[in-house]
Formats: structure tokens, C-alpha cells, sequence
């Protein structure tokens, strides 16, 4: 955070020392000054782009890696998983199982599977405790 103010207050100090370049080249009339400001200018299109870059196009990494034996712990089956997964991107029973190609009361009974095996009683619970675990 730091680092970014005394980015930011050296860009404001910039920024006003070329005005005040400017203003000296509009009083004197001097055209040589017009080619350092538009110098200037051009470093400061660079400088910005590479900010915008640097600071908003930030890649998320997720660092947490699923833990494949404590699925096998829970006994939790594969198709037990694919509906975890599904539940974790926020779908419903019936798109769940429009997406799997399942009937909607197959999709209940891996949910009803899920919860007990997760020690939950709704969804978000079983959501909850499956990133505590790791496993999602």
C-alpha cells in the first residue's frame, strides 16, 4: 500500500512540474519546450498503461489443492463429486440433472448422499464443510 502512495504522489509531482514546464513554454514562446512536454506526455501514456496492467489485471491463483484421499474417506463417489462440483457453481437440482443427464430425483438422493457424508443439513452447509475439508 505504501508503495502504491509513493506512486501515485510521484505521478502528482510529475504532473504538476509539467504544467508548471507548460506554463513557462506558453509565457517564453518557446517551441523546444513543446517537444519536451509532449515527450512527457508520451511517458506518462506509458506509465499509465503499464499501472493498468500491473495493478488490474491481477491473475488469481488458487494455491489449494484438493485432497483426494479424504474423498475416499468420506466414501464420497465420483457422481457423489460431479454434484458437489455442480452445487459449488450454484445450480439447482433440475439443472444439475439436465447437465448430467440424470433425473432430477437421482440428483436428490446424491444430494441427500452428500449431506450425510458432510455432516450438513442444507446445501451451503455441505459446501462449507467440503472447502474446509478441501475437497472443492
Amino acid at each position: 500500500m505504501k508503495k502504491t502512495i509513493a506512486v501515485f504522489t510521484g505521478l502528482i509531482f510529475a504532473l504538476l512540474l509539467l504544467f508548471q514546464v507548460s506554463k513557462y513554454a506558453i509565457i517564453s514562446g518557446n517551441v523546444n519546450i513543446e517537444i519536451i512536454i509532449a515527450v512527457i506526455a508520451i511517458v506518462f501514456l506509458i506509465v499509465g498503461i503499464y499501472l493498468n496492467k500491473k495493478s488490474l489485471q491481477k491473475e488469481t491463483v488458487d494455491t489449494t489443492e484438493i485432497d483426494h484421499n479424504k474423498i475416499k474417506e468420506l466414501d464420497i463417489t465420483s457422481r457423489e463429486y460431479e454434484v458437489l462440483q455442480h452445487i459449488a457453481q450454484g445450480l439447482s437440482n433440475k439443472e444439475i440433472a439436465e447437465t448430467l443427464f440424470l433425473s432430477e430425483s437421482t440428483i436428490k438422493t446424491h444430494v441427500s448422499n452428500l449431506l450425510v457424508k458432510l455432516n450438513a443439513k442444507r446445501r451451503t452447509q455441505a459446501l462449507q464443510v467440503a472447502k474446509e475439508l478441501q475437497i472443492l
